[in-house]
């Protein structure tokens, strides 16, 4: 067995980060919702005009912020694609919500959303769909039943920073969107998201929320001269070292995307004769949808392709890894699961392997990843085209 020589993620650090953190450290406050916190705030609502944006220590805290804006109740449904991560249906969970999983399409990972309409009963109160990989779920189906059948839209944008769909920032069409700075994202804090609020409704119950159910934020601004226990709520907010830290990242945001992009790219040119041929299939975009270069992923013709594929890669040093596995047949809900069978979600979770994808990789080490996938698929012999497996 190789050391691994390209690993999946690398962290990338623009330069100003420590800098930032020790600005923060010595302006002698870093508990939360200070310099950083702000100049953060402003660029997401002044580059993509979200209404407010409120960071949190994780995407997961944000989706859960989310749940109880939405004021979900014991018994409430809401509908969430299987192939996603935990938090996504877990945040709902929690307020005693229903989930009710939804398929993914045949060639795309997000949310089938002409299925979505099906899953609707009186009890149902949110959608969320999940922008996976950063490709735009299809939100004009989902808000125009959103709005007849008077629901919430909740996008999980955790994937999904700086892309777009028909030229509308994914995260400000929901009422709320949650995203993540993850190590492993495109932009990152280490663990650190944030909530997006574009319904008026929830912009001054959010704030709240986030201060752990009190007014602090409206005393701190001097709009109040007292502040007391309002709501629930938690401690949503991150300190202004995580704050420090992605704003250096976000300075470097133009930079980031293009370098990701233009190693997404070369993937996608490298593999594509393979994917001619049959042997796999590369990442579907619609053209409502641009492409944020998350993540970079191959889908198998089965398991058994994939674990041979991820296992002769570590062997020669490259880190490749799977993904999701399917919510609905997890051990915790399948239970709680109506037992429709949901094929596509399972398919991905079978199949779908990601390649190493990170600022620092070169385009020599594609040429390795690539070279070495062209070496191992003739082995497999296969016949006949993709399509006919998928």
């Amino acid at each position: 067995m190789s050391a691994i020589e390209i690993p999946f993620n690398k962290p990338y650090l623009t330069g100003k980060e420590t800098a930032y953190i020790v600005e923060a450290v010595q302006s002698g406050k870093i508990s939360g919702n200070g310099l950083f916190t702000q100049k953060c705030h402003r660029f997401f609502e002044e580059k993509y005009g979200f209404k407010k944006v409120l960071l949190t220590t994780s995407c997961t805290d944000a989706l859960e912020m989310a749940a109880i804006l939405a004021n979900i109740q014991p018994g409430d449904e809401v509908i969430v694609p299987s192939y996603t991560f935990v938090s996504s249906a877990l945040a709902f969970v929690r307020q005693g919500a229903k989930i009710i999983f939804a398929d993914s399409y045949s060639d795309n990972p997000n949310i089938d959303a002409t299925q979505i309409e099906s899953l609707i009963t009186p009890k149902t109160k949110a959608i969320v769909p999940v922008h996976y990989a950063g490709v735009a779920c299809d939100m004009d189906i989902i808000m125009e039943l959103a709005t007849r059948y008077n629901l919430l839209v909740i996008e999980d944008a955790a994937q999904a920073i700086d892309a777009y769909y028909k030229g509308q920032p994914l995260g400000t069409i929901g009422h709320l969107a949650a995203f993540s700075f993850h190590e492993t994202k495109n932009i990152i804090a280490g663990e650190g998201g944030m909530l997006a609020i574009n319904d008026e409704r929830f912009l001054k119950r959010a704030e709240t929320i986030w201060e752990k159910g009190t007014n602090r934020a409206e005393f701190f601004r001097g709009e109040i001269n007292k502040y007391g226990w309002v709501d629930i709520g938690s401690s949503f907010l991150p300190s202004e070292i995580i704050s420090a830290f992605l704003y250096a990242q976000l300075e470097n945001m133009e930079d980031i995307q293009q370098k990701r992009t233009s190693l997404w790219n070369y993937y996608h040119e490298k593999l594509s004769p393979l994917a001619a041929q049959g042997f796999i299939q590369l990442p579907a975009v619609p053209n409502y949808s641009t492409n944020n270069a998350h993540l970079f992923y191959l889908i198998c013709h089965s398991i058994n392709d994939r674990e041979s594929l991820i296992k002769q890669l570590k062997e020669n040093g490259i880190l490749a890894v799977f993904h999701y596995l399917s919510l609905h047949s997890s051990p915790f809900y399948t239970a709680q699961h109506d037992g429709r069978l949901l094929s596509n979600s399972d398919c991905f979770s079978d199949c779908l392997v990601r390649l190493p994808l990170f600022y620092e990789l070169t385009f020599g080490d594609i040429d390795k990843i690539t070279t070495l996938i062209e070496q191992i698929y003739p082995e497999y012999n296969h016949a006949q085209a993709f399509h006919y497996y998928h």
